[in-house]
């Protein structure tokens, strides 16, 4: 154990002569490193600012006086399902009978998304006294960060302006804005994020299958089916049938059977957890009309420029590009064959276009590859921004009557809150008021509403309409008889009278009851007592039908 003692001059014999450039080497490397890094922080802190900015754009129309409202009636349908999950933790809703009262619904929503909610509501608990319409006001542009690191990790390989012009696409699309922005606690947000990483994966599985990938793959489209058997049902089994034509030994080769076993398991899951098919809608009546007020439900004609508001300039010279990148090789059949399928279900349904803007970004990379001169790739990426700019520039300074257009959405907004919430509190009694208000007059005010938003509450929808346009007390009556209404609330006769007679076909007769519950609150039937008024918002009770007499 003794130290041992050698002559310095045998130490250059043992560890060999040292200079200053054995150093060099690790220096520069921790050098490039730290750069690349750096670089990379950078350039994630500008694409995230980029994509919150966007999404946040309509923040004005979502805190309002210190209070936050939500873009959408769904989502307040939405919210008012993520309320009862943070109330009773475990619970999955099943069933709605909180809307379409007092029958309820069946959804077509699902679960992932309530507690997703709920998570982001408990780590927002400290910070704020309002955690749940917090977390349903951020979760989508959050979901959306969150897709935006994934393509950035996912391009990371491709160089040049596509992929930097895919990037700016994705954070300004107006479509995938409109899925993921602020107040906007849609499932449309969650299933873009996954079916943006399960498309991502399926090209990376076209180039060269691998067991991460096909886990990842497996993953995203496993929960996507949890969350919805529409959209996400269609792509996958058009990615198969696409598959077993252009790639059928990536399809079946043995790296994605662990993919495939795991998204198996999560759609076993589902169905254990929910319990529940979704409802077919076409068989519904009145659901062709009811569909025809929907935006995400209208065609996209051709012509529109919506398509470029959603894709980019360069999608009028997109099918050339695509053409020139599948024969270089440079795209997956499969992927093309995706785009082209959601292209034309876009002119069947908007809503499609979430999904083909998210193909159309994933392909952007590829079609500039094909142009070999690197400024000209340049150039067309900057001219194929210009309508995306457009589009910006009328969103974030919008003229005069635009801006006085949403001015008066938030003071109605606010008005109708607070009639609605005059209401919470109180023993649990039936609202009837016009079906796009009546998921916030449920969550404002915690009670059941006759109508709803969803084509699962067209029966409550129908006979909500029946009852504004009705032109006597005794049709009025029977309706809320019938559904065991308390409170009645009326708005703007002209949108209620409009909308009303465009879902049930009908002209509008003069002395409709819309009208009169607006207009003239005195001559209201006497079963109708009018106990709060706020701007265009009015609260009427319902007599007891003990004291119900015809006038």
């Amino acid at each position: 154990s003794r130290g041992l003692i050698i002559p310095w001059s045998q130490v250059r014999i043992l560890v060999g002569p040292i200079s200053i450039a054995d150093f060099k080497l690790p220096i520069a490397n921790f050098l490039r490193q730290s750069g690349r890094w750096l670089a990379i922080s950078v350039e994630l802190a500008i694409l995230t600012a980029l994509i919150l900015t966007t999404r946040c754009a309509n923040y004005a129309d979502v805190f309002v006086g210190g209070k936050i409202y939500f873009v959408d009636a769904d989502c307040y349908s939405r919210m008012t399902r993520a309320r009862l999950v943070a109330e009773y933790p475990g619970l999955i809703v099943r069933q709605h009978d909180f809307e379409n009262f007092p029958t309820g619904t069946v959804p077509h929503t699902t679960a992932p998304l309530d507690y997703l909610i709920v998570a982001l509501a408990g780590a927002l608990g400290p910070f704020t006294a309002q955690p749940l319409d917090l977390a349903g006001a951020l979760i989508s542009p959050l979901l959306a960060v969150l897709g935006g690191w994934f393509l950035y990790w996912w391009s990371r390989r491709m160089t040049g302006p596509g992929r930097l012009l895919a990037l700016l696409v994705y954070a300004l699309s107006a479509i995938l804005v409109h899925g993921t922005a602020l107040g906007r606690p849609d499932q449309q947000g969650l299933l873009l994020v996954l079916l943006l990483i399960a498309l991502g994966a399926e090209w990376r599985l076209q180039e060269n299958p691998s067991r991460g990938w096909g886990i990842v793959s497996g993953l995203s489209w496993g929960v996507a089916l949890w969350v919805s058997l529409f959209e996400p049902l269609i792509l996958l089994g058009a990615v198969v049938l696409a598959s077993s034509f252009f790639a059928r030994r990536q399809l079946l080769a043995r790296p994605r059977w662990a993919g495939w076993a795991i998204l198996g398991g999560i759609v076993m899951l589902g169905a254990l957890v929910e319990r529940r098919l979704p409802e077919w809608p076409g068989a519904q009546a009145y659901f062709a009309s009811w569909a025809s007020t929907i935006g995400e439900l209208k065609p996209v004609h051709l012509t529109s420029l919506l398509w470029l508001h959603w894709s980019s300039g360069l999608l009028l010279v997109g099918p050339l590009l695509l053409f020139l990148a599948l024969r270089r090789r440079l795209l997956p059949p499969v992927l093309a064959g995706l785009l082209f399928l959601a292209f034309c279900l876009t002119f069947w349904e908007a809503r499609w276009g979430y999904f083909f803007a998210v193909l159309f970004v994933l392909t952007l990379p590829a079609q500039l590859s094909v142009v070999r001169r690197k400024w000209l790739a340049s150039l067309l990426a900057l001219i194929a921004l210009l309508p995306l700019l457009q589009f910006w520039d009328g969103r974030l300074w919008p003229n005069e009557e635009l801006a006085q257009a949403r001015a008066a959405d938030r003071r109605a907004a606010v008005e109708w809150r607070a009639v609605a919430s005059s209401l919470a509190g109180r023993p649990r009694e039936a609202v009837l008021a016009p079906w796009w208000l009546a998921p916030a007059t449920a969550y404002w005010s915690g009670q059941p509403v006759v109508a709803g938003s969803s084509h699962e509450s067209l029966p409550g929808i129908v006979e909500s309409a029946r009852f504004f346009l009705a032109t006597g007390p005794e049709t009025a009556r029977e309706i809320l008889q019938g559904h065991a209404v308390r409170w009645v609330l009326a708005d703007d006769s002209e949108r209620v009278l409009e909308n009303s007679a465009a879902l049930l076909g009908v002209a509008i007769l003069p002395g409709a009851l819309g009208q009169t519950l607006d207009r003239s609150p005195s001559q209201s039937p006497v079963f109708l007592v009018l106990t709060r008024q706020e701007g265009s918002a009015k609260l009427y009770q319902v007599r007891d039908s003990r004291e119900i007499s015809a006038p």
